[in-house]
């Protein structure tokens, strides 16, 4: 099967669409590769096909931000916004997983736009998604507490069994805040029978109690 069918999103492309894009070939890249960095001139247009790709934004005193993760059919806003207005990464991408991915080159980028009203209503479809999903990032890390945004997210990445595998360090760059902020906010938890917190692992003990914290007044 041609990679192209393998993309939903991609469906309703136009033939000649479909063949520009067909003489581009998949990558495989292994969990842990860095796909850009901050200052690096845009390589392309990123359609994943599978596995995952997370994006942070960089801080000075080596802190860093998960902006948005990039799954199969999702937009990697940094790369539309190069290709679109010329300026380089301002993030870096690293691969969450295993993931097979296409660059689409940015002159074939730019001739598909210009000639694939399918594949310019994929473009700018996945961009007004991820903008949508930026603007309540903001909106999260501006106004809701530490602990409401830690609890939101265990609440939201917990298995059936109602545990998370995750580290503190992985905690803190998905809400935005320090790594030993995240240990008190955990300990916090624990004390206040929420959660269990073990090396690498959080087991949720009262579903209630997080769910409380979550929604809790903003700040």
């Amino acid at each position: 099967m041609s990679w192209t069918r393998q993309a939903e999103e991609l469906a309703a492309l136009e033939p000649a669409a479909r063949a520009a894009l067909e003489r581009l070939a998949p990558v495989e890249m292994a969990q842990g590769a860095v796909l850009f960095r901050p200052g690096e001139s845009v390589k392309g247009y990123v359609i994943v096909l599978a596995g995952q790709v997370g994006v942070h934004l960089l801080g000075p005193n080596g802190r860093d931000i998960l902006l948005y993760e990039v799954a199969p059919g999702q937009s990697c806003i940094q790369s539309t916004l190069g290709l679109l207005g010329g300026d380089d990464y301002s993030a870096e991408a690293t691969l969450s997983a295993p993931t097979r991915l296409v660059l689409l080159p940015r002159p074939v980028f730019l001739e598909l736009l210009d000639s694939s009203p399918a594949f310019r209503k994929v473009v700018f479809a996945a961009f007004a998604e991820r903008m949508q999903a930026m603007m309540q990032l903001i909106e999260t890390m501006s106004f809701m507490r530490v602990e409401a945004r830690l609890a939101a997210l265990v609440l939201e990445r917990m298995d059936e069994d109602e545990t998370l595998a995750i580290t503190q360090a992985e905690l803190a760059r998905a809400i935005g805040t320090a790594r030993e902020v995240v240990s008190r906010r955990l300990d916090k938890l624990a004390r206040a029978g929420a959660i269990r917190a073990e090396r690498g692992l959080i087991r949720v003990r009262d579903r209630a109690a997080l769910e409380a914290i979550a929604h809790s007044p903003s700040v």
